[in-house]
């Protein structure tokens, strides 16, 4: 008699199609007539590009979402965004718990796999703390936005509140007030402080606030180094992102200070806060406060590698994270000093976390590489406009160069499938396509050396 094989999904590629799905249907209705502000259906690949840039939380757009879209379509988009951002499976998790349902082990397997933790204990938790830790923040952050916003632009400023609240704290970079993003704000502190806090606070990673939080209410009562009591990937997430913001922030103050079309004419304090909210939002933000075009070449280069960094794991953030950069750095420092072992904050690095990095990175590249090639044959873009678009959607920043409002429909689709691949992520993806080698314990290849370097 021959069996019949049960064909089944693994928990990876669940949150692949999870997403592709909610992709679609956003695109459907996006496409209706009653989304766009002229009563006019947009084309459909507008429509799909919208849908992928919103749920991927990327930012980048090919028409001006603040006059085309009806505020049926913005609340589409908008719910669009916190999907994306909070994770499809999250989202759904969140909707069975309100309906006090259990969440069983298939679901458990694809939030631990959703948000890349190493144990499944107390997700229900989890899940519950994420879904009312991002309720207050953004709520919070939208609060702030009406001191600006409402005086502005009246009642409409309420609903512009939320709009830029959310998609700020999940790393969108999506607005519905100019056409020019943020530029028009530049130099007003409030917009500055906030957005850039809902950024960080977004893309540092969800573990970190509990660890945070737990070193503080465990020690409430005694004077001590908060810091010294952090797990080591808090540690890490917390340094990284420190340190890039910081030199991100001094080295685009350097290149740019007697640039005309960015921070040239503006006072020393505009100048410094209008550097760092540059190196805030290429943390895969995507809120622009000069235009990214009239950026100098080095100031662009920088952007594109802290676009490539992005933030940090189990957040909003997209790149290939904080920890993996810190990881390969230390890896590569141990290897020059002949050391056995990765060593950061007194604690060694597993061979495996190095390997996964190595791939996340590889993988990343690849993706970035092809994407980048394909776009200048279609566009005829130069090669900096085009990394900076490529390395953008990968890592799902939405910064560009003034070149995703020109792409043709093969540009289009070439950025849209980029922003996908980036927002499920690299590792995922090649996890999800691949087989797994159930005899690679049993069977051992012969090892030979070869030549580094």
């Amino acid at each position: 008699m021959i069996s019949k094989k049960k064909f089944t999904f693994s928990t990876t590629q669940v949150i692949l199609l999870s997403f592709l799905l909610t992709i679609l249907v956003g695109s459907g209705l996006l496409a209706l007539p009653i989304s766009s502000a002229n009563g006019e259906a947009v084309p459909y690949i507008d429509a799909l590009f919208t849908a992928t840039t919103s749920t991927c939380v990327t930012g980048l757009v090919t028409l001006p979402t603040v006059s085309t879209w009806s505020l049926f379509g913005q609340i589409v988009i908008l719910l669009l965004i916190q999907i994306g951002g909070l994770g499809v499976i999250t989202v759904m998790s969140g909707v069975m718990l309100m309906f006090n349902k259990k969440i069983g082990i298939g679901n458990s397997l694809l939030i631990q796999d959703s948000f890349n933790l190493n144990t499944m204990s107390g997700l229900a938790k989890f899940v519950k703390n994420v879904l009312f830790g991002t309720l207050i923040i953004e709520g919070i952050g939208a609060i702030l936005y009406m001191f600006v916003f409402i005086p502005e632009f009246g009642a409409r400023g309420i609903w512009i509140s939320v709009f830029n609240s959310v998609s700020a704290f999940c790393n969108a970079g999506i607005d519905i007030i100019a056409q020019n993003s943020l530029c028009n704000y530049a130099t007003n502190p409030l917009i500055n402080i906030v957005t850039s806090a809902l950024i960080i606070l977004g893309g540092i990673g969800y573990i970190v606030w509990w660890d945070v939080l737990r070193v503080i209410k465990n020690h409430s009562r005694k004077n001590i180094n908060v810091f010294k009591h952090l797990t080591l990937h808090s540690k890490i997430a917390i340094t990284v992102t420190g340190v890039l913001i910081l030199v991100g922030a001094i080295l685009i103050f350097v290149f740019e200070y007697s640039n005309p079309l960015t921070i040239g004419k503006m006072s020393l304090f505009d100048k410094i806060q209008v550097s760092f909210f540059q190196s805030i939002t290429t943390r895969t933000a995507g809120f622009a406060s000069v235009p990214q075009e009239h950026l100098t070449t080095a100031s662009a280069v920088i952007s594109v590698i802290l676009m490539f960094i992005g933030g940090s794991p189990v957040g909003t953030a997209g790149g290939v994270k904080t920890t993996t950069i810190a990881v390969l750095i230390c890896s590569a420092v141990a290897t020059i000093r002949n050391k056995n072992n990765a060593t950061l904050f007194n604690r060694r690095i597993s061979d495996g976390l190095v390997k996964k990095a190595v791939a996340t990175v590889v993988i990343f590249l690849i993706i970035c590489t092809t994407s980048t090639v394909l776009l200048i044959i279609s566009s005829n873009a130069s090669a900096l406009d085009a990394v900076y678009e490529t390395v953008s959607a990968t890592a799902t920043v939405g910064l560009s160069r003034n070149l995703t409002a020109t792409l043709n429909t093969f540009g289009k689709i070439i950025i849209t499938v980029t922003m996908y691949l980036g927002r499920v992520g690299p590792i995922s993806l090649a996890v999800a396509l691949g087989s797994t080698n159930k005899n690679q314990n049993i069977i051992s290849e012969p090892i030979e050396d070869i030549s580094i370097g």
